[in-house]
C-alpha cells in the first residue's frame, strides 16, 4: 500500500468553486492538511465556505490567505491566474509551493513564473476531472478518486516540491502523470477543449434553430444532444480562458477535426457504408478502452452522481 502522504501544514485555496471546494473537501476528509484557508473575492462565496465549514479562515484578500502557507493553489480560470499570482506573491514564505489546477498549462507557467518569489516553487497541475456545476455547494471530496491529475513542472522545478505535490494528489485518489507543459496543451486541446467547442457550436446550433423554426428541437432531443448540453453547461468564464489561451493547440487540432469532418462528409455523399462502418467501430473501441481504464462509466449519468 502507498504510504499516507505528508500532512500540508497550511493550505491556502484561491478561489473556492467546484475544483476549490473540492480540494477543501478533499483535503479534510482525507487528513490531507491542517489548516485550510479559503481566498476568494466574492463575499456570497466566503458566506457559503463558511457556513459549509469548508474551511478553517475565509478571506477576500489574496495576500492575507496567502501568507505562511505550505501550499497555494490557485483555483481561477486561466485568465486571472496571472494577476492574483502578483497579489499574492509577496506574502509567500520561502518554501512555500504554489500550484494551480488550469486546465491550460503553457499560458499559466507564463504568466505565473514572472512573479515567482525566490525559494518558492511553482508546480503546475490540472485535475482532469469535473462536472458542469459550479459554486462551493458543486463540490464533493471524491471528485478526484481514480481521474488523472497532471503535473507540468517547469525545468529545474525542486523535485521535492514536485514529489509533494504528486502525493496530495495521491492522497485525493488522483492517478497522477508528469508531462510538459506544451505536450500537454495538445493532447488536452484534442481530448478536452476542441470536444467542448463542438458541444457549444451544436448546442448554440439548435437553439438557433428552436428560434427561427419552431420546430421544438429542444423538446425532442434524443440522449446524444442531451449529452452535448451537459458539457455546454461548464463554467462560460473559465471555457472562454480556456480557448484564449490554448488557441495555438486548439487551432492546430480543430484544423485536424475539420479535415477528417469533410471526409465523413465524403463517405456520406457518396454512399460509401465501409468507410462509415470502418470509422464507427474504431471510435466504438476508443469508448470501450476509456470505460476499461476506469475514466469513465458505461451508465447514462457517466457516473458522476455524488449519491
Amino acid at each position: 500500500m502507498r504510504e499516507a502522504p505528508q500532512r500540508i501544514g497550511r493550505l491556502a485555496l484561491v478561489g473556492l468553486g467546484l475544483i476549490g471546494s473540492s480540494i477543501a473537501r478533499a483535503a479534510r476528509q482525507y487528513g490531507l492538511a491542517e489548516t485550510i484557508v479559503a481566498i476568494d473575492r466574492d463575499p456570497a462565496v466566503l458566506e457559503r465556505v463558511r457556513a459549509l465549514g469548508l474551511a478553517d479562515h475565509a478571506t477576500d484578500d489574496p495576500a492575507e490567505g496567502a501568507a505562511g502557507a505550505d501550499l497555494v493553489i490557485l483555483c481561477v480560470p486561466v485568465g486571472a491566474v496571472g494577476p492574483v499570482a502578483a497579489a499574492l506573491a509577496g506574502a509567500l514564505r520561502p518554501g512555500a509551493i504554489l500550484s494551480d489546477v488550469g486546465s491550460v498549462k503553457g499560458a499559466v507557467v507564463a504568466a505565473v513564473t514572472p512573479h515567482l518569489p525566490e525559494g518558492v516553487a511553482f508546480v503546475p497541475a490540472h485535475p482532469v476531472a469535473g462536472t458542469e456545476q459550479s459554486g462551493p455547494d458543486a463540490g464533493f471530496a471524491t471528485l478526484f478518486q481514480g481521474r488523472w491529475c497532471i503535473l507540468t513542472p517547469p525545468e529545474g522545478t525542486d523535485p521535492a516540491a514536485v514529489a509533494r505535490v504528486r502525493a496530495f494528489w495521491e492522497g485525493m485518489g488522483s492517478v497522477v502523470e508528469t508531462m510538459s507543459a506544451a505536450h500537454h496543451d495538445l493532447v488536452l486541446a484534442i481530448t478536452s477543449h476542441v470536444p467542448h467547442l463542438i458541444a457549444y457550436n451544436i448546442v448554440g446550433t439548435a437553439a438557433d434553430l428552436e428560434t427561427v423554426t419552431q420546430s421544438e428541437v429542444i423538446k425532442f432531443s434524443a440522449g446524444g444532444f442531451r449529452d452535448f448540453t451537459r458539457i455546454a453547461a461548464s463554467d462560460p468564464t473559465m471555457w472562454r480562458d480556456v480557448f484564449l489561451t490554448n488557441k495555438e493547440a486548439v487551432l492546430e487540432m480543430l484544423g485536424r477535426f475539420n479535415e477528417d469532418l469533410a471526409a465523413l462528409a465524403r463517405a456520406i455523399r457518396w454512399d460509401d457504408g465501409d468507410a462509415l462502418h470502418a470509422l464507427f467501430t474504431r471510435t466504438r473501441a476508443i469508448r470501450r478502452g476509456i470505460v476499461a481504464m476506469g475514466q469513465e462509466t458505461a451508465e447514462p449519468d457517466f457516473g458522476r452522481r455524488k449519491g
